[in-house]
């Protein structure tokens, strides 16, 4: 039996999906017909007098992308039934086949083609439309005051072609939206002209004011984050296992042939994790301007994401075991309604924490953190030391770990309920969990602490959730530019 209690916060909750924003007008509306001609869409969504929307096609290059489509329809059936799929192929003779290649392919460029003529988008005076379909037509109304996000990704083909992706991250919706491709520079102006009209510029205003000056606080060199690459236990501890476990099967099934096939994988393994990571971060560059911390990412996909200022719910700070000799540490993010993961991959600890005052303004990494009592280890022998917690007056910090340390920082304002649990075993021993929900759906939690002073903190906590969201200011994009 495991007993419960919960103390809710009240009010300051992230809008769903399905709530309706201020003024009662949904956030987001989505609508589907079978054809037919539409009316003529204005700037005020209608209304006679005003001069009418301008809609836009997305790049040329688009149906080269979309042409895949079928392609990959064929291919995903011919890896769920490969047997069924050779029986096809070798039914066919050399003209057939040829034939066959005659009907898909151009069939595949229609489809394509298709696709990007009838996929419009335009910015009105209230909201960005992206309408889409050809026999069942789809267009979402994106109001610009609810955006919190606008992403720029360069993969490498479309780097190559002068193109790139732009994706819409808006408040209360789990899927972001997506226009690709754009020729770049109209990337970059559709992406500036939607985060001022965020900001609270007017229309004619945003369209001209460009994007907002950044500051750069950080870039990781290659050479710095090869080597936290090479520091990290999972690379040793995947290395490790491409050695023993290969060396074990040869000792025991005495064949050099299996023990190179079962080490090829665990080799491979090891490298793609590595490399893959050192391609993803590098030349991470993170720079402050009016519109959020933006980052700027990768070798071959280059990528330009903003984290949303006031969006942050969590801050964790990662420190493996052996980057604490060289004074390094990571700094990972929760971010309501975002897939923003990863602050900054390794940088010395004071700069991290000058990046994470940005992040989180007024907090500050406590300085001392109270340990869990000694009788914690009766619960969780040796690891128990890693439980430490500490309470200031911006933040509720919480650190687990004892080889790779992991710190959580979550702000009071953040904070959706506190609750309490103790287990059998615990109450045995007067220890209790105290749990802390966040807008992002994580939760960060104290471990191991004294019955009594869970109980304390169960309360406070909840008071200071309440106070620390009616004190703090709203959600909203800088506006000075």
């Amino acid at each position: 039996m495991t007993s419960r209690e919960r103390a809710e916060g009240t009010g300051g909750g992230i809008p769903g999906r399905g709530e309706r924003a201020e003024g009662g007008a949904p956030e987001r509306v989505e609508r589907a017909d079978t054809g037919g001609p539409e009316p003529t869409q204005r700037a005020d969504g209608g209304a006679a007098g005003r001069a009418p929307v301008i809609e836009r096609r997305l790049h040329p290059v688009t149906p080269l992308r979309r042409a895949w489509a079928p392609l990959a329809v064929l291919a995903g059936w011919a890896v769920h039934d490969p047997n069924g799929a050779q029986e096809q192929l070798a039914r066919l003779t050399g003209t057939m086949l040829l034939l066959a290649i005659a009907v898909v392919v151009p069939a595949a460029g229609l489809y394509g083609f298709l696709s990007w003529w009838y996929t419009h988008y335009a910015v009105t005076d209230t909201e960005l439309r992206i309408r889409t379909g050809l026999l069942f037509r789809r267009t979402a109304h994106i109001r610009l005051e609810r955006v919190q996000a606008v992403d720029v990704s360069r993969p490498l083909l479309a780097r190559v072609a002068g193109v790139a992706k732009l994706r819409i991250d808006v408040v209360g919706t789990d899927d972001k939206d997506e226009l690709a491709f754009l020729s770049e520079r109209e990337a970059r102006a559709l992406r500036a002209e939607l985060l001022a009209r965020a900001a609270g510029f007017a229309p004619e205003t945003a369209r001209t004011v460009g994007e907002a000056p950044a500051q750069v606080l950080l870039r990781v060199p290659p050479r710095e984050l090869a080597r936290s690459l090479v520091l990290t236990g999972a690379t040793w501890g995947s290395l490790c296992a491409a050695l023993i476990v290969p060396t074990l099967v040869w000792i025991f099934t005495d064949n050099p042939w299996t023990a190179l096939v079962t080490a090829l994988p665990l080799l491979g393994t090891a490298g793609a994790s590595s490399v893959g990571r050192f391609v993803t971060e590098f030349d991470w560059t993170v720079s402050e301007s009016p519109d959020g911390l933006r980052i700027d990412r990768g070798l071959l996909d280059r990528a330009h994401e903003t984290v949303p200022p006031g969006r942050v719910q969590t801050v964790r700070i990662v420190e493996p075991l052996l980057w604490r000799w060289r004074g390094w540490v990571r700094v990972e993010l929760d971010v309501a309604g975002s897939d923003n993961s990863v602050l900054v991959p390794v940088a010395p600890r004071e700069v991290a924490e000058a990046v994470l005052a940005r992040v989180l303004p007024g907090a500050s990494v406590p300085p001392g953190l109270s340990p869990a009592p000694r009788r914690a280890r009766w619960c969780v022998p040796v690891w128990w030391r890693g439980h430490r917690l500490a309470v200031t007056g911006p933040v509720f910090a919480a650190r687990s770990g004892l080889l790779c340390r992991r710190l959580s920082l979550v702000p009071h304002a953040k904070v959706q309920s506190v609750r309490l649990t103790q287990g059998p075993w615990k109450r045995r021993w007067k220890l209790a969990d105290v749990h802390v929900d966040t807008g992002a759906d994580k939760t960060v939690t104290a471990r191991l602490r004294d019955a009594g002073e869970a109980a304390r903190l169960l309360a406070e906590q909840a008071e200071r959730s309440r106070t620390g969201r009616r004190d703090a200011p709203p959600d909203r994009w800088m506006t000075a530019r």
